[in-house]
């Protein structure tokens, strides 16, 4: 993720930056793009690290007409070189699935904000015996 319009290729570990942030180092609160084209916005991080936002995926293995999907999250408090981490949660809006995404806000040598996550999608499944390919 790199803050909107920039973009960095990855593949299950996606980067984004942020354009609203651009004198601030590593503040998650913006609109994010990622390699796919997938675009976030992340509202204020209140003095408890939670923040709210949401997500527009550029891409879906479902059929179903892809919408905004909100997501809630945590940053911990900044650490000593300014690169926090953080954890959000994204509940899609039209799939029975959610995705977590972890991750840690870095700065590169152009002083541009990165994000680097990882990210599980756990879909629904009928029964515990499909358990297996559910994520």
């Amino acid at each position: 993720w790199v803050p909107a319009p920039a973009t960095l290729a990855a593949a299950r570990q996606r980067c984004g930056t942020n354009t609203e942030s651009p004198l601030l180092q590593c503040e998650l609160t913006g609109q994010w793009i990622n390699d796919l084209g997938s675009k976030m916005t992340i509202g204020s991080v209140n003095e408890k690290g939670n923040f709210a936002g949401s997500y527009l995926t550029a891409v879906s293995a479902t059929t179903n007409k892809i919408q905004v999907s909100p997501l809630q999250g945590s940053q911990h408090r900044t650490n000593q070189k300014n690169h926090p981490t953080f954890g959000f949660t994204v509940n899609w809006s039209f799939s029975d699935s959610v995705t977590v995404f972890t991750g840690q806000c870095f700065v590169d040598e152009q002083g541009n904000e990165v994000l680097k996550t990882m990210w599980l999608l756990r879909s629904s499944v009928d029964s515990i015996k499909d358990d297996w390919k559910a994520t």
